[in-house]
C-alpha cells in the first residue's frame, strides 16, 4: 500500500514542489484540507480531499475537518504494536506516515492594530496543533514536518532510504516548541484582555543563535530573540559576531539613547541628535547637540579614557562627518537607526567594528517587561521608560532653579537612571562631566563622578537616582562648585539636604521618583 502524507499547512511556501517529489519520486498518497488541497489541485498534483478520506463533511465553517477517528487513528497507531494493527484494520483506517502542519496565522493577526476580538479568536488553530502533537508523539511511526525549511532535508532523508529514528525526534522536538509557542501566543493575548489577573509568566522564545561564549569565555550562552521586533530584527551591516557582553551593552545604550529621541520619532518630539557611549553597561559620555557630529564630540570628550573599546549609540542616521569621528577610535559596536552610504564606506575600513541599524518601529513593538532570572525562576518587572514629569517637580530650595539650570537637570536626570545604583551625574550644557555608578554608598559615587568632572563641576548640576539620607554629597558637591541639584527626595532627613542647599546657595528639585538600576 503507498504510503499517506497529510498536508495542511497555513504558509504554503514551497508545498507545491514538495507534493510534487512526495508523489513522483516516493509514490506517496495525498490527503488535504482546505486552501492546501486546492494549491494541490490547481498544480495537478493528486490529492484526496480529507472530507472524502473521511467519509465526514468539513463542519462549523471549516471549524471542525481533521478532526476525526480515521485521520487521528492513523497518525497516532504504533506501527510497532499488533494490536494497533488489527484495530485499525478492524475501523478500516490506514497508517499515516507523514503529517505536514503549519498552523493559521495568529501572531500575525494580533499584531494588527485593527484586529477585533472575533477575529483573533477564528485564528486560534484547533485541527493543525492536535495534529502536530499526535505526530510529535507518535515520531516513531510518524514523520512530522511544521516549517518549510525541513522539507529538504525530509526529501534528502527519503531518498537515501530511511529517515532516521534521531530526524524524527529532532523533528518531533521541533513540533511541540511550535506548537508551545503557539499556545504561549495565545495564553499571553489572552492575558492582556484581563492584565489585574494574577496569571503565570508565559514566554516562548526561539533561539536566535549560540553564542560563543556568555560573560567570560567559561560560560555557556545562547541568544533567544523574537524575530519581529527588538534586536531579533536588527540588521547587523558589518563586523564579528555579536558577542554576550555586546548585547548586554547595546541594551543599555538603547535604553539610554531613547531618553532623547530615537529614529522617527525626533522630529515628532523635536528633540536634539545625542550620541551615548557605553562601557560595562554604564553610560561613560552622553552629549546632545544641535548635529550628531557634535553630540558624539561631547559624549567623547566626555570621558575618552572610558571611551575605548565601547559601544556607542546614535538617535539618528549616521553621516560621513559622524563616522569619520566614529573611525578615529576604537569601538566594539555602533547601533543607530540608519547608517548613510558615505558613512558605510568610511566605518567599512574597520572590518571588526560591529556596525547594527535597529528600526525605531521594532523597537516600539517590544514587550515593555524587564525579567531577570534568579535561581529556580525570574523577576517580571515593567521598564522603567516612562517620559520624565517635569510638571511632578518641586523646587524645595530658596533659591530656585535658573532655566538653563533646569535644562541641565533635565539632562542628568534622563542619564542617571541608566547608571547603575548608586548612581551620580554631572552636566552641563548638553554633556556628562563625571559618573558614578554602582558604588555601595551614595557619597562614594559621588566622588567618583566629581573626581571625573573635576573643575568642570564648578557651575554644573548634579543628579542622583536616590535621595540623600545625609547631607555629605550637598557639601561634598558645593565644594567642586555644583550649582543646582536634582534627586528624588523622600528621605526622612531630607530637612538635612535642603537645610545644607540654602546654607550654600544651591537650587535643588525633589521629582518624586526614585530610578534604581540594579
Amino acid at each position: 500500500m503507498a504510503p499517506i502524507a497529510l498536508l495542511s499547512v497555513s504558509n504554503k511556501k514551497g508545498i507545491v514542489p514538495f507534493a510534487k517529489a512526495l508523489t513522483e519520486e516516493f509514490k506517496f498518497q495525498i490527503i488535504s484540507s482546505g486552501g492546501t488541497a486546492k494549491a494541490l489541485e490547481d498544480a495537478s498534483i493528486p490529492v484526496s480531499r480529507i472530507s472524502d478520506f473521511t467519509g465526514a463533511p468539513e463542519i462549523l465553517g471549516g471549524r471542525v475537518k481533521t478532526l476525526h477517528p480515521k485521520v487521528h487513528g492513523g497518525i497516532l497507531a504504533k506501527k510497532s504494536d499488533s494490536s494497533h494493527q488489527s484495530e485499525l484494520k478492524e475501523q478500516n483506517i490506514p497508517f499515516i506516515d507523514l503529517v505536514v502542519v503549519n498552523l493559521y496565522p495568529f501572531k500575525e493577526t494580533i499584531e494588527k492594530p485593527e484586529t477585533l476580538f472575533e477575529e483573533a479568536l477564528e485564528n486560534i488553530d484547533i485541527g493543525g496543533p492536535t495534529m502536530i502533537r499526535a505526530a510529535a508523539k507518535n515520531h516513531q511511526s510518524v514523520i512530522v514536518l511544521t516549517n518549510p525549511s525541513q522539507y529538504e532535508n525530509c526529501l534528502l532523508a527519503l531518498k537515501n532510504g530511511e529517515v532516521s529514528k534521531q530526524i524524527r525526534f529532532e523533528l518531533a522536538l521541533e513540533a511541540f516548541e511550535h506548537t508551545a509557542d503557539y499556545d504561549a501566543a495565545i495564553a499571553r493575548w489572552m492575558q492582556t484582555k484581563k492584565p489585574e489577573k494574577k496569571s503565570p509568566w508565559i514566554q516562548s522564545t526561539p533561539l536566535k543563535q549560540t553564542l560563543r561564549y556568555g560573560e567570560n569565555p567559561h560560560q555557556k550562552a545562547s541568544w533567544y530573540s523574537s524575530r519581529r521586533h527588538g534586536w531579533g530584527e536588527a540588521k547587523q551591516i558589518q563586523g564579528k559576531e555579536l558577542s554576550t557582553n555586546n548585547l548586554l551593552d547595546l541594551e543599555a545604550a538603547i535604553s539610554t539613547i531613547r531618553e532623547f529621541g530615537y529614529g522617527t520619532n525626533i522630529k515628532n518630539q523635536n528633540c536634539d541628535n545625542a550620541a551615548v557611549i557605553i562601557k560595562h553597561t554604564n553610560p561613560c559620555g552622553v552629549g546632545i547637540s544641535n548635529s550628531l557630529s557634535s553630540a558624539f564630540s561631547k559624549a567623547l570628550d566626555a570621558d575618552r579614557t572610558s571611551a575605548f573599546g565601547g559601544i556607542v549609540a546614535l538617535n539618528c542616521s549616521v553621516d560621513l562627518k559622524t563616522a569619520s569621528q566614529l573611525k578615529g577610535i576604537f569601538l566594539e559596536c555602533i547601533v543607530a537607526p540608519h547608517f548613510d552610504d558615505q558613512a558605510k564606506s568610511v566605518l567599512a575600513e574597520k572590518k571588526n567594528l560591529r556596525l547594527i541599524e535597529l528600526d525605531p518601529i521594532s523597537i516600539e513593538k517590544t514587550d515593555k517587561h524587564n525579567v531577570r532570572s534568579i535561581l529556580g525562576g525570574v523577576i517580571v518587572q515593567e521598564l522603567d521608560d516612562k517620559p520624565i514629569q517635569e510638571n511632578a517637580w518641586k523646587v524645595v530650595t530658596r533659591k530656585e532653579p535658573s532655566k538653563i539650570q533646569i535644562n541641565d537637570l533635565t539632562f542628568a536626570w534622563k542619564v542617571v537612571r541608566h547608571i547603575r545604583s548608586n548612581a551620580i551625574s554631572i552636566a552641563s550644557s548638553g554633556q556628562t562631566l563625571g559618573i558614578g555608578a554602582g558604588q555601595m554608598n551614595r557619597i562614594g559615587a559621588a566622588k567618583i563622578a566629581l573626581e571625573a568632572a573635576g573643575i568642570k563641576a564648578n557651575n554644573a548640576v548634579l543628579a542622583s537616582d536616590g535621595f540623600f539620607p545625609f547631607d555629605d554629597t550637598i557639601r561634598l558637591a558645593a565644594k567642586y562648585g555644583i550649582s543646582a541639584i536634582i534627586q528624588p527626595g523622600g528621605s526622612i532627613k531630607d530637612n538635612l539636604s535642603i537645610d545644607a542647599c540654602n546654607e550654600l546657595n544651591l537650587s535643588m528639585i525633589f521629582t518624586g521618583r526614585r530610578h534604581f538600576l540594579h
